[in-house]
C-alpha cells in the first residue's frame, strides 16, 4: 500500500541491463531511507530492454524485475503486465510518467535507442537523468536547448568517471571561477591496464587479465585506443567548460603504444604513465582538448591512483586546485549516480 504521505514520482527505466538492474536494486533498497530522509517515493512504471518491455501506471514491483534479469530474461516476461516485442521509444511515448532514466547501452554512432527516447521524454514534458555518453557527445547542445525550452532537467553525472561526481563538482563547485586546466582519468579499463604493466605484465597479459576482471570489454578498442576518454572528455567540454566541442576538436592517443620500456623510464624518472584527458586554457578562452598516455610526477594527484580508481583534477583560479577520485570495484557506484541525479531534481 502507498503511503499518502510520500511524494510519488514516477519513472520509466530504458536499458535494464548492467547498469539499470543495478539501479533498480539501489531503489528498492533504498527505499525507506529515501521516504524517511526526503519524503519521497519512487514509483517504476514502466520499464524496456531489448526486447520488449513492461508497463504499469500502478508500478511495477521491483524485485520482480530484477529477478526475471537475473535470470536472463526479458522484461517482456513481467506476468501479465509484459509487452513482447516493445520498442524502447514506443513505451516512452506511451507512458506516463514524471521522469525518464535512460540506460541503454552506448551507442557512438547514432546514440539509439537512447538518444531518441531522450527527446521523446523531453518532448513529454518529462526530467531525464542517464549514464549514457552516446546521445550527450552526439547531440548535447540539441538536448540542452530542448531540456530549456520544455522547463525540464537533464542531468547526467555518471556518464564520466562512473560514480564519480566529476561533472557536479565542474558544474556546481567551481562556480565563479576560471578552470585553467582539467586532468582526467576517467578510463578504468586502461589505468588497470597500465597499472598491471607496471607490476611487470606484459600488454597482451594485462589486457587479457582485465577482460578476466570485467574491467574490459571482448572488444577494448574503444578504451585502449583512448576514444572513450575523449568521448568523456567531450561532456566535460560541453558541460562544464561551457566549449561546444565535438570528438573532431580532441588530440587522441590510445595505449597500445605504450611499452614495458616506456613505463621502466618513467619510473627511472620519478614518474607514472597514465592515460590522461585534459584540457588546457588557450588565450582566446577555448580549450585544447588531448588524450594521451602521459608520465605524470609521482606527487601528481593523479599519478597516486590504483588500477582500479578514476580521478580529476580542476586547476582553477581563484579555487586552487581541487582533486576528486574513486575506487569503483563493482557497477553500483555507476548505476546509484541516477538516484543521485533524481534526487538533485526533487528532494526538497
Amino acid at each position: 500500500m502507498r503511503d499518502e504521505r510520500l511524494c510519488e514520482i514516477r519513472i520509466v527505466l530504458i536499458g535494464v541491463g548492467n547498469i539499470g538492474r543495478r539501479f533498480l536494486e539501489v531503489l528498492d533498497r533504498k527505499a525507506d531511507l529515501l521516504g524517511a530522509r526526503y519524503g519521497l517515493a519512487f514509483t517504476v512504471v514502466g520499464a524496456g530492454d531489448s526486447r520488449g518491455a513492461a508497463l504499469d501506471p500502478g508500478g511495477l514491483d521491483i524485485p520482480t524485475l530484477v529477478r526475471i534479469k537475473m535470470d536472463g530474461r526479458s522484461v517482456a516476461e513481467y506476468p501479465g503486465r509484459g509487452r513482447q516485442g516493445m520498442a524502447p521509444l514506443a513505451l516512452v511515448q506511451q507512458v506516463e510518467a514524471d521522469a525518464l532514466c535512460e540506460a541503454s547501452p552506448v551507442n557512438l554512432k547514432d546514440g539509439e535507442p537512447g538518444l531518441s527516447c531522450i527527446r521523446a521524454a523531453i518532448g513529454k514534458g518529462m526530467h531525464v537523468v542517464t549514464p549514457n555518453k552516446g546521445p550527450l557527445v552526439l547531440a548535447y547542445p540539441e538536448l540542452i536547448a530542448l531540456a530549456r525550452e520544455r522547463g525540464v532537467q537533464l542531468l547526467f553525472c555518471g556518464a564520466v568517471a562512473g560514480g564519480l561526481p566529476a561533472i557536479n563538482m565542474g558544474q556546481r563547485d567551481m562556480a565563479g571561477a576560471t578552470i585553467d586546466r582539467l586532468e582526467a582519468l576517467p578510463n578504468l579499463t586502461t589505468s588497470f591496464i597500465l597499472d598491471k604493466m607496471s607490476q611487470g605484465l606484459s600488454y597482451a597479459g594485462a589486457l587479457a587479465e582485465a577482460q578476466a576482471q570485467g574491467c574490459a570489454e571482448t572488444d577494448p578498442s574503444l578504451d585502449v585506443e583512448g576514444w572513450d576518454a575523449a568521448n568523456k572528455l567531450v561532456i566535460l567540454a560541453n558541460s562544464v567548460l561551457d566549449m561546444p566541442a565535438t570528438l573532431d576538436d580532441v588530440s587522441v592517443e590510445g595505449i597500445t603504444g605504450v611499452t614495458a620500456a616506456d613505463l621502466e623510464r618513467a619510473k627511472a624518472e620519478d614518474r607514472v604513465i597514465k592515460l590522461v584527458a585534459s584540457a588546457v586554457r588557450q588565450e582566446d578562452g577555448t580549450y585544447s582538448l588531448t588524450v594521451a598516455p602521459t608520465p605524470l610526477p609521482a606527487a601528481h594527484p593523479l599519478a597516486r591512483l590504483s588500477g582500479q580508481q578514476m580521478g580529476i583534477v580542476y586547476h582553477t583560479d581563484i579555487y586552487g586546485t581541487i582533486s576528486a577520485a574513486i575506487l569503483e570495484e563493482e557497477p553500483i557506484p555507476s548505476a546509484a549516480t541516477m538516484l543521485r541525479d533524481l534526487l538533485s531534481i526533487y528532494r526538497s
